[in-house]
């Protein structure tokens, strides 16, 4: 599913000759680093209402991630750099890369040898 997501952000980028939709991949980048950085490379710390300062700052972290990943194409769109159709299509990678993120995020959960 992220070979998918990739995929359409390339597809994006190549179908409307403009390189500019492939911004949001870095935030794709980004959204992992606070779970490796300050959760301990597990995604459980983000539904746990325990707190603290660095996990809080994980949390905001991911979330600032999270809506950059849609903010840029509708931003680039807005500035008229990316088409209607490419702005979609970031859409919809975005969309599968969360599915991605959540199906990892409930593997992890139920893993309990």
């Amino acid at each position: 599913m992220f070979s998918a997501s990739i995929l359409l952000q390339i597809l994006a980028c190549a179908i409307y000759s403009n390189w500019w939709p492939l911004l949001s991949a870095l935030m794709y980048v980004l959204v992992p680093m606070p779970c490796m950085f300050f959760g301990g490379g597990t995604t459980q710390f983000l539904t746990s209402r325990d707190g603290g300062g660095w996990i809080d700052a994980a949390k905001f972290l991911t979330g600032a991630s999270a809506v950059g990943s849609l903010a840029i194409p509708i931003i680039l769109r807005h500035a008229n750099l990316i088409g209607t159709g490419a702005m979609f299509i970031e859409f919809t990678s975005f969309f599968i890369f969360v599915c991605t993120v959540l199906c990892f995020h409930r593997a992890s959960l139920e893993d309990e040898w």
